[in-house]
């Protein structure tokens, strides 16, 4: 590794220290690993994308490879369907139950009660915090292929520092969620209308204990659901509108991401890209060029969004409260609002016959 800043002794030029601590301990051992790797994926062939350093692109007689890093994991697909069978391989959901102890526990219809008030409880902080700390993590990575637990583990994530009680029965309300369906997961199905669509929500002032608001959204292409997002933003909104209005805005950003890689991928999408929101008043703000009072302190996301409007990039339609598939990374729902939006997701469980 580079010698730190600030150790620069006499004749050190041309010098490094020897690496002993693995990748974990020090940024710049993982900065380093990948320093190697790239060069690595170079050699192979493939390029590095410019929107995403961690995506790695080969087009070779036709065919596409993409490789993607996430820490120390790297993830390959191709258009061979030599390794779909390997799909069928998902026990990480099953080794969690066992390992947690709720193998047999009772399965529950949803990650999270409808119109829950989790907060910093009254109950003393539980003794075993790293367990509590070490389920959540586990949790996070599963969520990067299941959006239908985001915004469950989201809020789990809050009370890492001081779990209570209620913390840690809404931990296993998730548990028992993933056992009614662990082979759950997004089925991609072909589409010739590579459509970019972004779904947008924001759940305002739903923290009960500081009343700020949790965005989310989630993109989808040709009908598949593709990324998605749940996050507790760090200020509070003073009204819906405005809440909404910034996830409008953080959709917009997911979409041209999107769009983008697609055109690195070689793939061309239809343009425009299309924004569903619920929120009238927030599409109205995006539309009207007129500053106003309640505007002023989000002029840049405004005329970040009517810029897009004006070139074309973006459309904003309205739809419905009850269509809106970003309510589910937003706020807890009834089972059967659940089990729709999930489905319109396009997931499936692999270990139920069709």
């Amino acid at each position: 590794m580079a010698l730190p800043p600030g150790l620069t002794p006499s004749g050190s030029k041309g010098k490094v220290c020897r690496l002993r601590r693995p990748l974990y301990d020090l940024k710049q051992s993982a900065r380093a690993w990948f320093g190697r790797f790239h060069k690595a994926m170079h050699r192979f062939g493939y390029r590095q994308s410019n929107v995403d350093h961690t995506l790695f692109i080969r087009i070779n007689k036709g065919k596409l490879t993409v490789l993607i890093v996430y820490v120390d994991d790297i993830i390959i697909t191709e258009d061979d369907k030599e390794e779909i069978q390997a799909l069928k391989e998902k026990k990480y959901v099953l080794d969690l139950l066992e390992a947690t102890g709720m193998s047999g526990c009772r399965p529950a219809d949803t990650p999270i009660e409808a119109n829950h008030k989790l907060g910093r409880e009254d109950d003393d902080v539980i003794d075993d915090i790293p367990s509590y700390q070490r389920l959540v993590g586990k949790l996070i990575y599963l969520s990067h292929t299941r959006p239908d637990i985001s915004y469950a583990v989201g809020v789990l994530s809050r009370f890492m520092h001081s779990p209570k009680a209620r913390h840690i029965d809404a931990a296993h309300c998730v548990l028992r969620y993933l056992k009614s369906s662990p082979g759950k997961g997004i089925l991609f199905s072909p589409n010739k209308e590579l459509t970019i669509e972004v779904y947008t929500d924001a759940d305002w002032a739903g923290s009960p204990t500081d009343k700020r608001y949790t965005t989310g959204y989630c993109s989808m292409v040709g009908g598949n659901v593709v990324s998605w997002r749940s996050k507790k933003q760090h200020v509070v909104a003073r009204s819906s509108a405005e809440a909404e209005f910034r996830a409008v805005s953080h959709g917009i950003c997911e979409g041209l991401w999107v769009s983008t890689i697609l055109k690195e991928l070689g793939l061309k999408g239809s343009e425009p890209i299309r924004l569903y929101c619920d929120n009238k008043a927030a599409i109205s703000i995006a539309h009207n060029p007129v500053q106003h009072d309640r505007t002023k302190h989000i002029e840049i996301d405004r005329h970040f969004i009517k810029e897009n409007i004006d070139r074309g990039t973006v459309v904003i339609p309205f739809i419905p409260s009850d269509q809106q598939l970003a309510d589910v990374l937003t706020k807890g729902l009834s089972s059967s609002m659940f089990a729709d939006i999930i489905g319109k997701f396009g997931m499936a469980d692999i270990t139920r016959p069709t």
